[in-house]
């Protein structure tokens, strides 16, 4: 059973978790638990462009922990001097590389955020609140693909008269680039415009209007709802005892690592790993059906 035929509700509560836990917890393990977890359910999500993009990510984190090292300067461990004198510290070094994991972290279950909220999920979670926030994310989700596909349409286009970005000397290029990106740029206005309009003379901002739903809060939504709640009851706890959390400056001091430690890095990482868990065991249910039939 994949984690997109939940109710909408179910989808923000575990991104908002995942992405709220990354961005809180700095411990070593913590960070780990959550790259890892990360990158599994993109690639189950999204297939090999996940494992590219994923992949194109790494060089990010040592790249940004050099740059936070050179720049911030604390911590008692020197490696190092930059041109101006000052140290580079292993404790700026390892919080900027831990900085630049989370980052990526978050940009992996962005992609799966994306994956699994539909418009009409955005639209249905929005909508009673803000109609015209809803309006606003629904027309922006779907821009990103449109926009992606006709700047592919025009590019052939241009390409069959001889003008497009790939072809003639630099200067050319740099022409036709830039008349690729006018006319796309014209193009996606437009596009908002007579969206805003359409909308409009719908009626979609009058007030009472009622919006239709094709979800209903079931059974199965609530046995996930328990669940997801136990482990972030658990995961809280690890919070609460100092269990997530390192320092930094002056030096890297973290608790010593006991076995209720162990239990809480295993509860953090079912968390995260829950969609996928249950994706996995409905396909091999799936499987198991269609053998039998």
């Amino acid at each position: 059973m994949k984690f997109d035929s939940y109710h909408p509700t179910i989808n923000l509560i575990y991104f908002a978790s995942a992405i709220l836990f990354t961005i809180c917890f700095d411990h070593p393990a913590c960070v780990a638990v959550a790259y890892l977890s990360a990158f599994a359910y993109s690639v189950k999500l999204n297939g090999r462009r996940a494992v590219v993009f994923n992949i194109c990510l790494i060089p990010f984190v040592p790249a940004y922990g050099a740059w936070y090292a050179y720049y911030n300067h604390f911590g008692t461990t020197s490696l190092r001097q930059n041109f101006i004198g000052n140290d580079i510290t292993l404790e700026a070094l390892c919080y900027g590389a831990m900085i630049g994991i989370t980052v990526i972290t978050v940009l992996m279950f962005m992609s799966c955020m994306f994956a699994v909220f539909s418009t009409d999920k955005v639209i249905y979670l929005f909508g009673k609140i803000s109609p015209k926030l809803s309006l606003f994310l629904s027309i922006l989700l779907r821009t990103v693909p449109r926009v992606k596909k006709y700047a592919g349409r025009i590019n052939v286009a241009q390409k069959g008269i001889g003008r497009a970005p790939s072809q003639g000397n630099i200067f050319r290029k740099i022409k036709n680039s830039l008349r690729l990106i006018s006319v796309l740029i014209t193009w996606t206005l437009e596009n908002f415009v007579e969206s805003a309009q359409s909308m409009k003379c719908r009626g979609y901002s009058l007030k009472g209007r009622t919006a239709f739903s094709i979800y209903r809060f079931d059974n199965r939504d609530r046995s996930f709802v328990v669940s997801i709640f136990f482990l972030l009851t658990t995961v809280a706890a690890g919070w609460a005892l100092d269990q997530t959390n390192i320092y930094y400056d002056p030096k890297i001091i973290m608790n010593e690592v006991t076995l209720l430690s162990y239990v809480f890095y295993v509860a953090y990482g079912v968390l995260l790993l829950l969609p996928m868990i249950l994706q996995i065991a409905g396909e091999i249910k799936y499987k198991r059906l269609a053998r039998a039939v």
